[in-house]
């Protein structure tokens, strides 16, 4: 099979912008940047459309959230999926085993919740907050009577039992 001959990425090619560049100055070892370097977050102008600030929210969102809650949230927004096809078939085939349905939705549910509560409890933003003016938060509570604020692996062993007792219900309720 004959070879192709490609250009590497090490060697720039003779039409490439960055050759002449790079063979002009080669006493110098930085060059100027393509792109202008970002001094900070993008903002959005006044009269911003909907897919505009959609599409913000979305790249904030990615840029600031740590990859263990991405994680959670990709997990919740598949329990909303579940849970969404399991009453749209429900509405369409009909619900014959009723308790089948009523067990799976409710699985779907309840782990959505339990999911949500880990989240919460494992957010990092949740560490830092100041108690708002409708009341207290949680881990301030907890820290003014005494008590150590909860971990991430007693979070995590709490969920885990949660969620043992909630398919323990649900399978059980199938008959």
């Amino acid at each position: 099979m004959p070879r192709r001959n490609t250009p590497t990425p090490s060697s720039p090619s003779p039409a490439s912008p960055a050759a002449p560049i790079a063979a002009s100055s080669p006493s110098t070892s930085t060059t100027s940047p393509s792109a202008p370097l970002s001094s900070g977050p993008t903002t959005l102008k006044a009269n911003s459309s909907p897919v505009e600030i959609a599409q913000h929210v979305w790249h904030q969102y990615l840029a600031s959230t740590p990859q263990r809650t991405l994680l959670l949230d990709a997990f919740m927004f598949f329990l909303v999926l579940v849970g969404g096809v399991q009453f749209v078939y429900c509405v369409l085939a009909g619900n014959y085993p009723f308790n089948a349905f009523l067990s799976g939705f409710s699985a779907a549910v309840g782990q959505f919740v339990l999911t949500a509560s880990l989240r919460m409890q494992t957010s990092a933003e949740t560490k830092d907050s100041k108690p708002n003016s409708k009341g207290k938060n949680v881990k301030l509570v907890a820290a003014e009577e005494g008590e150590t604020p909860i971990s991430h692996e007693r979070a995590f062993a709490d969920y885990i039992f949660g969620s043992l007792i909630l398919h323990f219900f649900c399978i059980n309720f199938i008959n």
